[in-house]
C-alpha cells in the first residue's frame, strides 16, 4: 500500500496552489475527489490557454492526475446533502478559495463536526480567513507584490520581477498538505478535528527566512543583486562563460579555494582582498571582473568540466528543454506519462516527495464528474434510481451543465 492510502480528501480546489497540494496527497496514494461545480464547468484550469480542448488542458493534466472527479453543486440543497453524507466517510475537507468563502458555503470545522468529529477542514485562501484583506481575492503575482519578492528579483537597474514559476502559489499548496496531514494525525489521535487556516501571503511572508530577520532585527534593507548573488556569499552567482552563462557557488571556504584552483588563477587564494568570506563581500566588483576575465575564455560545457572534478558547487543555466533532458532528470524518475483519450501520451514532471520506492501507476487527471456515478455508489451505495433522482433534483448541475 502507499503511504497515504487510507487517507480520503474531499477537495473543492481549483487553479494552481490547491490543486499542486492535493497532487502530491494523491501521488502518496490519498483518495483525492475532487468536488466540482458544474455551473462554473467545473475547476476553471480546465480552461487554462494555450492547450485547450473542450473541458481539458494540459494545464489540469499537471495538477490533477491521480485524483477522481465529482460533479457537485454544493449550493444545492440535494447537492449539499451529498456532500455531507461524503463528509461522513472522509478525513479532510480541503479548499482553495477566497477567506471568507468557507463560512458562505459552511465547510469549516464548526459547520461539519456534527457529521463527523475527527473531520480535518483545510483552507488554502489568498490571506486566510482572518486578518483585513480575508475577504480579497489573492494570487500567485499578487503575493509576491505584497510580500517584497519582486523588490528582490531582476537586475538593480531593471524593474521589479515576479519569480519565473508561481513559487508562492506552489510552496502554498506544499504548506496546506503539510498542514492537512499534521490535522488528520491529530484527529486520528485526539478523535477531535480542526480547521487549517492556510494562506499564500503567510507562505509568502515566511519565506522571506533571513533577509527578513537582518531587517527586523538588524535594520538591513534587502535588495535586487547584480547577476542574481548572493547577498552576503561571494562568489554565489551566474557568470558569463564564451558561449553563455553558469551558476558558480562558493558557500564554504574550500569551495572558493577548489574554483580558483580549477580555474587556473590559484594566487587569488592568497590576495588579501580575498582571503575570507568579509574580504571578498567588500571588494566584490573587483572580484566579479577578475572573474569574468577568466571565465569568458572557455566554453560553458568545458568550466562546467573542470569545476565538477574540482567539486565545486556550479551549473549551467538551462532553459525547460534543457531542464527536462538532463540525464539526472530521467535517472530521478521524475518525468511520468499518463494516457489520455484527447491529448494522447501526456508527459509532465513528477512529485519530488518520496517516501520509500517512487509510484509507478499513474492515472490521468479525470474528466469533469467522471467518477460522480462510481464513488457514490461505492461510498454512499446511491442505486441508479437514487441518482436519477439526484440529477433531476439539480445535485449535479443543470442539464445544460450536464
Amino acid at each position: 500500500m502507499k503511504p497515504l492510502a487510507d487517507i480520503r480528501i474531499l477537495a473543492l480546489e481549483q487553479y494552481g496552489a490547491g490543486p499542486f497540494g492535493s497532487l502530491h496527497l494523491a501521488h502518496l496514494g490519498a483518495e483525492v475527489i475532487k468536488i466540482e461545480d458544474p455551473s462554473a464547468g467545473g475547476d476553471i484550469g480546465r480552461y487554462v490557454l494555450p492547450y485547450a480542448e473542450g473541458q481539458d488542458s494540459l494545464f489540469f493534466e499537471s495538477f490533477n492526475r491521480d485524483k477522481r472527479s465529482i460533479s457537485l453543486d454544493v449550493s444545492n440543497p440535494s447537492g449539499r446533502k451529498v456532500f455531507e453524507e461524503l463528509v461522513r466517510h472522509a478525513d479532510a475537507v480541503y479548499s482553495n478559495l477566497r477567506g471568507d468563502v468557507p463560512a458562505k458555503l459552511g465547510i469549516r470545522y464548526d459547520d461539519l463536526k456534527h457529521l463527523n468529529p475527527k473531520i480535518v477542514c483545510c483552507s488554502l485562501s489568498g490571506f486566510g480567513m482572518t486578518g483585513p484583506r480575508a475577504t480579497e481575492p489573492g494570487y500567485d503575482y499578487v503575493l509576491q507584490g505584497y510580500a517584497g519578492w519582486m523588490s528582490l528579483t531582476g537586475s538593480p537597474d531593471g524593474p521589479p520581477e515576479k519569480t519565473g514559476p508561481s513559487l508562492v502559489d506552489y510552496s502554498g499548496g506544499f504548506v496546506a498538505a503539510l498542514s492537512l496531514l499534521a490535522g488528520v494525525h491529530q484527529a486520528r489521535r485526539d478523535g477531535v478535528g480542526m480547521d487549517c487556516d492556510v494562506s499564500l501571503y503567510d507562505t509568502a511572508i515566511s519565506l522571506l527566512t533571513y533577509p527578513a530577520t537582518w531587517h527586523l532585527t538588524a535594520d538591513y534593507t534587502p535588495g535586487r543583486t547584480r547577476r542574481s548573488a548572493h547577498p552576503s556569499l561571494v562568489p554565489f552567482q551566474a557568470f558569463p562563460a564564451k558561449d553563455g552563462w553558469l551558476i558558480i557557488a562558493c558557500p564554504k571556504e574550500k569551495f572558493w579555494h577548489r574554483l580558483v584552483a580549477a580555474l587556473g588563477v590559484p594566487e587569488l587564494a592568497d590576495d588579501p582582498r580575498f582571503a575570507t568570506f568579509t574580504d571578498r563581500h567588500e571588494h566584490r566588483a573587483e572580484l566579479e571582473d577578475l572573474l569574468d576575465a577568466v571565465l569568458g575564455t572557455r566554453a560553458v560545457e568545458e568550466w562546467l568540466t573542470e569545476l565538477r572534478a574540482a567539486t565545486v558547487p556550479c551549473a549551467p543555466v538551462n532553459d525547460v528543454a534543457q531542464a527536462m533532458a538532463e540525464e539526472h532528470t530521467r535517472a530521478r524518475d521524475l518525468i511520468v506519462a499518463t494516457e489520455h483519450p484527447r491529448f494522447g501520451t501526456v508527459e509532465q514532471v513528477s512529485s519530488p516527495v518520496r517516501v520509500g520506492p517512487p509510484p509507478r501507476d499513474h492515472r490521468r487527471a479525470p474528466q469533469l464528474g467522471e467518477d460522480t456515478g462510481d464513488l457514490l455508489d461505492s461510498l454512499l451505495g446511491y442505486d441508479e434510481a437514487a441518482l436519477a433522482r439526484l440529477r433531476a433534483e439539480g445535485a449535479f448541475g443543470t442539464s445544460s451543465e450536464n
